[in-house]
């Protein structure tokens, strides 16, 4: 029985020196990028040969595809868990956070439940990648920049408002080879890259009462607190900003909060630790953790992963320019699927709500527009959101989101929608806060009607 963590690192280490070609299959999102790409850079030092491959879930064809790799090993970062029992005719190792079986500790699988620590928020599946190539050398700490990209990516900071467990000793790791730095600053999205009115305007978490959603509300702010909107032509950014104005903006929004009825634990989510990748040029997507990991989902979930890949490799000339013009696409098709599920109408029933895209939402950012739906301020938090979007021909994709506080209480999504979905035939799993299943086309109801009763279950123990 493997002891620790770092100890299952080393096993899976000593494979990977092992074996002399490697395939990488990890997933679609931040996370997956992150950690996909931590594994093939191990992998180029070491001088191995590679090949990588994403893809949306591990479903029966991927465990036929993956036989039939020519590869002498294949390695699943950022998933995997769900098959860790499963035979295959070559080795395979697992780097993955996901809720797993607990019976399946075998010692080819890297999880951080497997060790009483929770991957929805203590480490995420670039972080497990991170600490393997770790094991593998020491030099490989640099990559601690990347592995925290994924943690944002994976909202691990969420929580507590910043970084904790594992995901703590990566950044200290960071820091001290002076890759990463971590300072106290508000935790609104797009402190890098866009214009102070434009923060406050689509601050989600917390909502900020009169001013979210409406820019004219957010210039008005501004303008009354008196700080100036530009420098000459340019609009500035929060990094703009000096720290007496910074502070003059946070004192108005919590006393707007607390005017409002917010408590103070809603206006302490105000401010928490933000991620800096210190080699990277400040007022870009990249010297941002959590700007970066939105670059990245809009390049893997568009099906772009090549080019998310090699910018989080390093190769910028061109593929930064690309994956730039990829997120300004990825930015209005959230506002859009936002828009179109407001209009297709939120279902409210007794112990969850949701709403159908169907072809209306891409199924690759279902699960961010749910997310962002759930922290608008106008739709209930009080209820987990579920969001449907057709996935194919004979398929629906369903994303599932809760608050903090029904987590709190007891809520697990991953166990529900594992269970909702297996009732009608389908595979689900995630984390105990957000969670994603596939099921059969048409069976949306009959998986509601079962998520339902293991959502009344949870929070009436």
């Amino acid at each position: 029985m493997v002891l620790s963590v770092k100890e299952r690192a080393k096993e899976l280490a000593s494979i990977i020196n092992e074996h002399d070609s490697v395939h990488v299959i990890t997933h679609i999102d931040a996370d997956g990028l992150s950690a996909g790409a931590i594994a093939v850079e191990t992998l180029k030092r070491l001088g191995k040969k590679y090949s990588i491959e994403f893809i949306k879930q591990v479903d029966s064809s991927a465990i036929k595809k993956t036989n039939q790799q020519q590869s002498d090993l294949v390695w699943f970062t950022d998933l995997g868990s769900s098959i860790a029992d499963q035979k295959f005719n070559k080795p395979i190792i697992i780097t993955d956070h996901h809720v797993c079986n607990m019976n399946t500790n075998f010692s080819f699988h890297l999880n951080p439940h497997l060790f009483d620590i929770d991957g929805s928020y203590m480490i995420s599946g670039s972080g497990t990648t991170y600490l393997v190539s770790k094991a593998i050398h020491n030099k490989n700490k640099d990559l601690s920049a990347i592995a925290i990209v994924g943690a944002c990516g994976d909202l691990q900071n969420r929580k507590y408002g910043k970084l904790v467990g594992k995901n703590s000793e990566i950044v200290q790791e960071g820091k001290a080879l002076g890759v990463l730095a971590e300072q106290l600053d508000i935790q609104c999205f797009g402190r890098e890259t866009r214009p102070v009115y434009k923060l406050l305007q689509y601050a989600s978490d917390p909502i900020i009462p009169g001013i979210s959603g409406r820019e004219s509300k957010a210039l008005a702010f501004l303008k009354e607190l008196g700080i100036p909107l530009k420098e000459g032509s340019k609009w500035r950014k929060w990094v703009d900003l000096n720290n007496d104005e910074r502070r003059t903006i946070l004192s108005a929004i919590a006393k707007l909060l607390l005017s409002k009825g917010f408590g103070h634990q809603r206006v302490k989510r105000l401010i928490g630790e933000v991620y800096l990748l210190s080699k990277e040029i400040m007022g870009t997507e990249l010297h941002d953790a959590k700007e970066f990991a939105t670059l990245l989902n809009s390049t893997a979930r568009y099906g772009e992963y090549e080019i998310g890949l090699q910018v989080c490799l390093g190769n910028r000339t061109t593929y930064l320019k690309k994956a730039r013009s990829l997120l300004q696409g990825h930015r209005l098709n959230l506002v859009e699927g936002m828009q179109f599920a407001k209009n297709e109408g939120i279902h409210i029933l007794d112990y969850t709500q949701y709403f159908h895209a169907k072809n209306g939402i891409r199924d690759t950012i279902i699960g961010i527009v749910t997310n962002m739906l759930l922290n608008d301020g106008e739709t209930r938090n009080d209820l987990p959101l579920v969001g449907f979007a057709i996935k194919s021909e004979d398929e629906i994709k369903a994303s599932a989101r809760a608050s903090q506080e029904l987590i709190d209480k007891g809520l697990d999504l991953s166990i529900v929608i594992q269970n909702a979905a297996k009732s009608v035939n389908g595979v689900g799993g995630g984390h105990n806060i957000a969670a994603g299943a596939t099921i059969p086309k048409g069976k949306e109801q009959a998986f509601l009607s079962a998520f339902e009763k293991e959502v009344k279950h949870q929070l009436s123990i």
